[in-house]
C-alpha cells in the first residue's frame, strides 16, 4: 500500500509487528504454499553452547507443550517456501511458538470453539493442494517424515487445529480495536516530519460496463432444464452427480455444487435469502441472481450454518445480443468524448455493474477499501489497461469474460493521478488512519500478552532461559 521513506519509524513497534504478523503469516499459512526440497537446519541458529541432544519438551504454555523439534519443524516450513533461515535464532522461534501456545490456550479459555468437521475439511483441501504441488501423498507423508498417511494426518490436524485456535483469539483481539479520528490525528502529529512515510504513485480509476442482454427464450430454457434436474433428483438422481456433469460454477462444480453458509457468509442477497428459507432435505426452485439460475438443495441445518448444494445453468447469449451491447458502448464512449455526457454521469444512468453505477464508475480497491490503487501493486490486467491513459482519457472496448464464459463490454478511464508525495494528512487520511490502527493493535495484543503471561502457567527449559524474548516469558 506504500513506500516507507525511512524504515526507522520509531512509533512502530517493528519487533512486535514481525512476531505478530510476519511469523504469524508464514507459519499460520505454510501449508498453502509450494513445496520445494527441504533446507537443512543449520546449528548456528541454537543458543551458545547447546549440544544436539534427544527431543525432550523445551517449554510450557497451560496444557500445551514445546518440543525441541518443533523448532527445528517451523525452520522447515519456513525454508520449504524458499526464506532464508540463518538469520532467525532458536531463541526468536521459541518465542513465536510460545505465543502460538498461549494464543491457542486462552482460546480454550474463552470457549473459542473450532470443529473438527471444519478442520478435517480444511486438511483435506491443503493436503489435496500439496499432492498437486509434489506429486503424491506418499511424498507429502515422506516430507514430513511420517510412517504412514494416518500418523500424517493426526500430526497436521493437531496443527491446523491450533493453528485455527491462534487465528481466532488473535481476531477476537484485534476485532475489538477501534480508533477515533481524534486518535489518528494524534498519531499523525507525534510522527517526526523525517519519520513520514512517502506513499507510491495512484491513480483513481472508473469504468463503464454494459452486458448483452439475455431473451427471455434463453432463459425459459435454463428454467426448464433445472425444473427436470430437480424432478429426477427427487425421484432417485443424484444432486452430486447431476452437479459436477451441468453446473457451470467453477467455484463449485468439482465438489458437487457444495457450500458451507451463514447469514454472513459474502453471498449475493437472492442466493441466500432462497438457502434460508429452504429446511433440510428440501430443493429449491429456479431462481435468477446476476450469476445466471439455480437451484439449491440443502443438505444440513448446524444451528447458523447451513450445509447445501447447487446447480447453477447460464442462459445463452445470443450473436445479436453481443453486437447490440458492443454498439452501446461505442456509443456511450462516443458522447463521452463528444462532451454529450460525463463520464460519470454515463455510469450513473448507463453502466450495468451496480457495484460502481451508484458512485459514477469509480472503482474500489479491494485491499484499502478507498478508491486509490498504487500503481507497483495493481492487478497486473487493470495495471496495462490504465497505465498508458492520460488523466480524463478512454480506454479502447474491453471484452470482459468471467470463468463460467458470460461476456461483457467495458471501457475504463483515470480519474485522478496522483504522485509520489510525502503523507498528507488531508490527503492521505485513511492510510494514516490504518497505520494509526495498525499500531493500536499492536499495543493491544502486547499489552494482552503481559496480562496472560502473568495469570497462565509456563515454563521453559533451562537451555533457553538466557534467550532475549520480545515478551516476558520468563517472568522476570
Amino acid at each position: 500500500m506504500m513506500l516507507l521513506k525511512t524504515t526507522n519509524m520509531k512509533f512502530i513497534n517493528i519487533k512486535l509487528l514481525l512476531s505478530v504478523v510476519l511469523f504469524s503469516s508464514i507459519l499460520n499459512g505454510s501449508a498453502q504454499e509450494i513445496i520445494t526440497q527441504p533446507t537443512a537446519v543449520q546449528d548456528t541458529v541454537k543458543p551458545k553452547g547447546q549440544k544436539q541432544k534427544i527431543d525432550g519438551i523445551i517449554a510450557n504454555v497451560g496444557d500445551y507443550m514445546i518440543l525441541d523439534s518443533d523448532i527445528d519443524k517451523a525452520y522447515l516450513e519456513i525454508s520449504s517456501q524458499g526464506n532464508s533461515i540463518k538469520d532467525i535464532t532458536r531463541c526468536q522461534m521459541l518465542g513465536k511458538l510460545l505465543e502460538d501456545k498461549l494464543y491457542a490456550h486462552q482460546a480454550i479459555q474463552d470457549s473459542i470453539i473450532v470443529k473438527d468437521e471444519d478442520v478435517k475439511k480444511m486438511m483435506e483441501e491443503r493436503i489435496n493442494y500439496m499432492v498437486e504441488q509434489i506429486g503424491s501423498v506418499e511424498k507429502v507423508v515422506q516430507y514430513y517424515k511420517k510412517n504412514s498417511l494416518e500418523e500424517f494426518k493426526t500430526y497436521f490436524f493437531d496443527i491446523l487445529k491450533e493453528n485455527k485456535l491462534t487465528e481466532e483469539m488473535q481476531t477476537k483481539i484485534i476485532d475489538a480495536v477501534e480508533i477515533t479520528p481524534e486518535e489518528v490525528r494524534t498519531f499523525f502529529k507525534t510522527i517526526p516530519k523525517s519519520d513520514l512515510p512517502v506513499f507510491g504513485s495512484e491513480m483513481e480509476v472508473a469504468q463503464i460496463i454494459v452486458a448483452p442482454k439475455v431473451s427471455d427464450e434463453e432463459k425459459q430454457k435454463v428454467i426448464d432444464k433445472l425444473k427436470e434436474f430437480k424432478k429426477e433428483i427427487q425421484e432417485g438422481a443424484s444432486f452430486y452427480s447431476k452437479a459436477v456433469l451441468y453446473s457451470q460454477d467453477p467455484g463449485s462444480r468439482s465438489s458437487g455444487g457444495f457450500y458451507k453458509m451463514n447469514r454472513k457468509t459474502p453471498f449475493v442477497k437472492e442466493f441466500k435469502d432462497v438457502a434460508f428459507s429452504l429446511n433440510e432435505g428440501e430443493i429449491s426452485e429456479p431462481f435468477e441472481t446476476d450469476f445466471g439460475f439455480h437451484i439449491i438443495f440443502v443438505e444440513k441445518i448446524r444451528g447458523q450454518d447451513v450445509d447445501l448444494r447447487h446447480i447453477l445453468l447460464i442462459p445463452k447469449v445470443t450473436d445479436e445480443s453481443l453486437k447490440e451491447a458492443k454498439d452501446k458502448i461505442a456509443l456511450i464512449k462516443k458522447r463521452i468524448e463528444d462532451k454529450e455526457i460525463t463520464f460519470a454521469e454515463a455510469a450513473r444512468t448507463l453502466s450495468d455493474e451496480k457495484e460502481t453505477r451508484a458512485n459514477g464508475g469509480a472503482l474500489i480497491n479491494p485491499k484499502t477499501q478507498d478508491t486509490r490503487f498504487e500503481l507497483t501493486k495493481m492487478d497486473p490486467e487493470l495495471y496495462s489497461l490504465v497505465s498508458g491513459l492520460k488523466e480524463g482519457q478512454i480506454s479502447s472496448l474491453q471484452v470482459d469474460e468471467d470463468k463460467s464464459g458470460k461476456k461483457k463490454y467495458k471501457i475504463v478511464t483515470v480519474t485522478n493521478r496522483i504522485n509520489e508525495h510525502t503523507a498528507d494528512y488531508a490527503k492521505d487520511y485513511i492510510k494514516i488512519k490504518n497505520l494509526a490502527l495498525k499500531e493500536k493493535q499492536i499495543k493491544e495484543i502486547g499489552k494482552w500478552f503481559d496480562e496472560k503471561i502473568k495469570e497462565t502457567y509456563i515454563k521453559i527449559n533451562t537451555e533457553y532461559k538466557d534467550c532475549e524474548f520480545t515478551n516476558n516469558w520468563l517472568k522476570k
